[in-house]
């Protein structure tokens, strides 16, 4: 097996829900002055789903235009990466699968570490086209996130799905060897089987992320990584767009660099174009941060993209990747420029009670209202099965 085989994203898609809620709509209900949304945590929209959408929906959705674009002839493995998992045991890509209308000879898993998920699905699928570089591998996160109301938490959710087509000699970006790790049990934020919501302590969840930062880079640097001034740009999870910024600033801190607001802004602002306004897509983050990367039309074409994957409790992972050359001739800017501005505005009431319906738990056929947008929905339940259709 050649060592010097070239692995990495041959495409890249998102998506996100058909509904949104202004963060000046938002503080007009709770009285929070709207710069503290902003400028003080970087958001100024959080995508909402309607009852019809959720995990599936979003992730047939994102992967709909690469299966169309490539065909499936090579796909061998379905990898869902999701924290807001529908089934604890049917994998929800096996609803994706049928969606898309994959083949049978498809393996379909899901995994689950908080944010960090796909990160560690993408890596699994490095290593399966490694061992047989004829095979492609699809891998999608997707997640709606979701906190109490009224909770600090509650300005900073969303929902979107990411898709990455995995191959040999990809046309995007080459994943480089090696790569960083930092593992901590602590309990920064997580969400107990019994609950709807998220728990989160967000002083430690700040503290855990930063120090996640500069122990996946310090093991990334002893295995032999790039020097810093290498990178072009970073992109990080953005579970707030700010925290990006806080994030770049202790990585140059770590490498004994003054952090210089000019550098930190021309490093990490054309990564926030998408989180900003769809808000914490969980695993999705990090993979929206590179597609506003990629789409704001800087030419990065040989250079190399730092790439930090954290998922609370925590797993992190920092690695590199380089722009192939021609890489911009496959990109899907006005596709995901749509998906964002295509969402109708909610009022909070609105968002309110989509945020407080419950699916019903008590096995009886239930059709859901034909509210999303988009290609697939979720239509209803039957005998405790979720039923999904074509839009």
């Amino acid at each position: 097996m050649p060592t010097d085989l070239a692995i990495g994203i041959h495409d890249l898609s998102f998506s996100t829900t058909s509904l949104v809620l202004g963060h000046d709509e938002l503080s007009r209900h709770n009285g929070t002055d709207i710069a503290k949304y902003h400028k003080g945590i970087g958001q100024r929209a959080m995508s909402v789903p309607t009852a019809d959408e959720d995990i599936v929906t979003m992730a047939a959705a994102a992967a709909a235009p690469i299966v169309q674009r490539h065909t499936a002839d090579r796909i061998r493995t379905l990898v869902l990466a999701t924290e807001t998992s529908i089934d604890q045991s049917k994998a929800a890509g096996i609803y994706v699968h049928s969606l898309l209308g994959l083949p049978p000879q498809v393996r379909v898993v899901e995994v689950k570490q908080a944010c960090y998920g796909a990160t560690a699905g993408l890596q699994f699928a490095t290593a399966l086209v490694h061992r047989d570089p004829a095979q492609q591998v699809l891998v999608i996160a997707s997640d709606v996130s979701r906190y109490d109301l009224d909770s600090p938490g509650e300005a900073t959710q969303g929902a979107a799905a990411a898709a990455l087509l995995v191959s040999a000699d990809p046309a995007l970006i080459e994943i480089d060897r090696p790569s960083g790790l930092f593992t901590s049990d602590i309990m920064d934020f997580w969400r107990p089987n019994y609950r709807s919501t998220a728990l989160v302590n967000g002083k430690e969840s700040v503290t855990a992320y930063l120090e996640a930062v500069e122990g996946a880079w310090r093991d990334y640097n002893a295995q032999g990584g790039l020097p810093l001034e290498e990178f072009r740009a970073f992109c990080y999870h953005q579970p707030y767009t700010r925290m990006a910024f806080k994030a770049h600033r202790r990585l140059l801190e770590a490498c004994g660099v003054q952090p210089d607001d000019a550098a930190v802004e021309s490093a990490i602002a054309a990564t926030t174009g998408y989180n900003e306004t769809v808000g914490n897509s969980y695993t999705a983050s990090m993979y929206l941060a590179l597609a506003a990367l990629l789409d704001s039309g800087s030419e990065l074409t040989g250079q190399s993209l730092g790439l930090f994957s954290y998922g609370s409790g925590s797993v992190a992972e920092f690695l590199a990747g380089r722009l192939r050359p021609g890489y911009r001739e496959h990109l899907r800017g006005d596709a995901h420029r749509e998906a964002v501005s295509k969402r109708r505005a909610i009022d909070y009431g609105t968002y309110r009670e989509l945020h407080e319906r419950t699916l019903p738990t008590d096995g009886g056929w239930h059709d859901l209202p034909h509210q999303t947008q988009g290609p697939f929905r979720l239509a209803g339940l039957r005998d405790h099965q979720r039923i999904y259709e074509t839009a």
